[in-house]
């Protein structure tokens, strides 16, 4: 539109002129900084996550595909309301408050820090299912309470963590609240917090210091696996999509390339045709486990032993339990999944 470039021309032009770099004085409509990576995390995607930099209260809300977002926004590059909902529970929150930062009074979010090594619970598609709906319930509830009624953020979690201390509501707290439904707002995070702990096959009762030393314990087991070539990919369709055995760490989205670089070095090549059944069980354990992984959906014990040579499905099946009785995997009748 004329109007637009007129205000570029006479607001940007006169100050890229006098900038030092030639690219930007040639292109000076430009942005400075296109941000390929996060645009190649969320290009063809409907929606995607985002959380404010810094902010008193840690709120995760999708926003549309036609958003783009600026440098204060943390951009996660999923439309599954699985990976909303675990980051928007108290698990996540607490974690991202002790690795993060503040500035002042108020927590920062630095991504590399809370989201890329935080250990998703692994989980069965019942959970997820729970998470999710969960999830859009509460991203849903939410974005009508602003619409209807104007309301920011800001201001319904200032009543929630009120009603959550059992402090006393100013006549303005009542307003927000009723117009705002606070206390449903406060009962879907606390279904989403339990559908979270359920995700993770963890007790409710759990304390904050409790929470934070099973997720430190957690997330050097993932370390372990990695170095092993099990990757728990949140969107192995983005991030894995040759299909290598191994190629990030465990929750980097997008991925770093000096990261990436570093574990495809680490990683042994990718398997040919069947792979051999090892010798010791400690061995076949480790086999197993990385072919579940590697299957991406359920499977039964006879499906998976066609992988290796030599592998009897009763063998198979034994394992994949025990893997279950560990936590490392998940059972719905005949079949297994991660």
């Amino acid at each position: 539109m004329p109007q637009i470039y007129q205000r570029l021309l006479t607001t940007v032009y006169p100050e890229r002129q006098q900038n030092n770099d030639p690219k930007l004085r040639k292109y000076w409509w430009l942005f400075r900084r296109s941000n390929e990576q996060v645009r190649g995390a969320i290009r063809n995607l409907p929606r995607f996550i985002v959380t404010v930099e810094t902010a008193k209260h840690r709120i995760f809300s999708f926003v549309e595909a036609l958003t783009k977002p600026e440098h204060k926004l943390v951009v996660i590059g999923s439309d599954d309301a699985h990976v909303l909902g675990v980051v928007s529970s108290n698990i996540h929150v607490k974690w991202a408050l002790a690795q993060g930062a503040l500035l002042e009074d108020r927590p920062v979010y630095p991504k590399s820090e809370c989201f890329d090594p935080f250990p998703f619970p692994l989980c069965g598609e019942e959970e997820k299912h729970r998470i999710r709906t969960l999830a859009e319930e509460l991203d849903a509830h939410r974005k009508r309470a602003q619409e209807k009624h104007r309301l920011s953020l800001t201001s319904m979690y200032n009543v929630l963590e009120k009603l959550r201390a059992g402090e006393t509501l100013t006549e303005k707290d009542k307003g927000v609240h009723d117009r705002g439904l606070i206390s449903i707002l406060k009962q879907l995070h606390d279904d989403l917090d339990a559908a979270v702990f359920a995700a993770y096959g963890w007790p409710t009762t759990l304390t904050d210091a409790e929470i934070l030393e099973r997720l430190v314990a957690l997330n050097a087991q993932r370390a372990a696996e990695e170095k092993r070539g099990i990757i728990h990919w949140l969107r192995p369709e983005y991030q894995n999509p040759t299909g290598q055995s191994a190629a990030q760490g465990t929750l980097n989205l997008p991925p770093k390339k000096s990261a990436t670089k570093k574990a495809q070095g680490s990683a042994a090549p990718a398997p040919k045709g069947k792979i051999p059944w090892p010798k010791s069980i400690a061995e076949r354990i480790r086999v197993t486990e990385q072919a579940l992984h590697a299957a991406g959906h359920a499977v039964t014990a006879g499906e998976l032993a066609q992988r290796f040579s030599r592998a009897q499905p009763k063998d198979v099946q034994e394992i994949l339990e025990s893997l279950v009785a560990f936590g490392r995997g998940h059972r719905n009748g005949d079949t297994f999944s991660v």
